[in-house]
């Protein structure tokens, strides 16, 4: 299990029964989270903003206990990343990532070169923002423009350099295939697929059936000296070594360190967050 604790304003304070309550710059929140099964340590006694409340019939919604501010900020090292409530639960940050933002920002900083990074499926741009602050050029791809437009605003609060960075709203597979035609290529890749989804034409995600494929045409796509490949996954049904295996078979080549990620709560509780899986060539 890889666990980073470098947050300053954000804090895990509690698990149990289903739910986990978290601190966002003094933003209090809980949430249901499907991995915690267990009972909490301790009743918490703590002043909530706002509970996520699932519904039967799928989805759920936000239940506002105390006022809560259109956007909020979070601040890890000298990255900022700007929150807001979303549907289905989120906020626009999965902070279990620090641990992958740390690995791929030491080994662009060591790598002495201009890196190209492709991040498919890049969401709010945590990782995005993470490789540009370590000097490399980012294309950042995702479906939803409100993600790109989210995305943006963190490169700028985070004041990296925006023209090293280019902002895509598409569907990553049709992206690729396109990418290949062009004869670009990227010296590393990140890709954090969610579990189901659907491009901006309905084109439809299903991670235990696109996964695969999608990382063979990104082979395509792989410079002539590349630098990492990295896997994330939130689906139960893709542990570490599926991953692994995944990448061995596609490249062939270099190292796989695969592992669960998670987050140390206040109560000595680490949380499982999924898992990814870093090829070093």
């Amino acid at each position: 299990m890889k666990v980073n604790n470098e947050w300053k304003d954000y804090k895990l304070i509690s698990t149990g029964s289903g739910m986990k309550i978290e601190i966002f710059d003094n933003i209090v929140l809980n949430r249901p989270d499907p991995q915690v099964i267990w009972e909490s340590k301790k009743k918490q006694n703590v002043k909530l903003n706002g509970t996520y409340h699932r519904s039967n019939t799928g989805g759920g919604y936000w239940e506002n206990i105390t006022p809560i501010p259109d956007t909020f900020k979070i601040h890890w090292r000298d990255l900022v990343f700007e929150l807001k409530i979303m549907n289905f639960k989120h906020v626009g940050i999965f902070p279990e990532q620090a641990v992958n933002w740390d690995r791929m920002m030491f080994r662009i900083e060591k790598a002495n070169r201009t890196i190209n990074v492709l991040n498919l499926f890049g969401y709010t741009g945590g990782a995005t923002v993470a490789c540009l602050k370590a000097g490399a050029s980012v294309c950042h791809v995702d479906a939803a423009k409100s993600m790109c437009e989210m995305a943006k605003r963190n490169v700028q609060l985070s004041n990296c350099d925006i023209t090293k960075a280019r902002f895509i709203m598409d569907d990553c597979t049709k992206f690729v295939e396109r990418e290949i035609k062009r004869g670009k290529k990227y010296d590393a890749i990140i890709m954090d697929p969610p579990s189901f989804g659907r491009g901006p034409k309905g084109e439809k995600w299903k991670i235990e059936d696109e996964i695969f494929n999608l990382v063979k045409l990104t082979k395509n796509i792989i410079s002539d000296n590349p630098l990492f490949y990295l896997i994330n996954s939130y689906t139960t049904g893709l542990q570490p070594t599926v991953m692994k295996n995944i990448l061995d078979i596609v490249f062939n080549r270099g190292h796989v360190d695969a592992d669960e990620i998670g987050i140390q709560g206040e109560d000595g509780i680490i949380l499982p967050c999924g898992c990814s899986a870093l090829l070093d060539f």
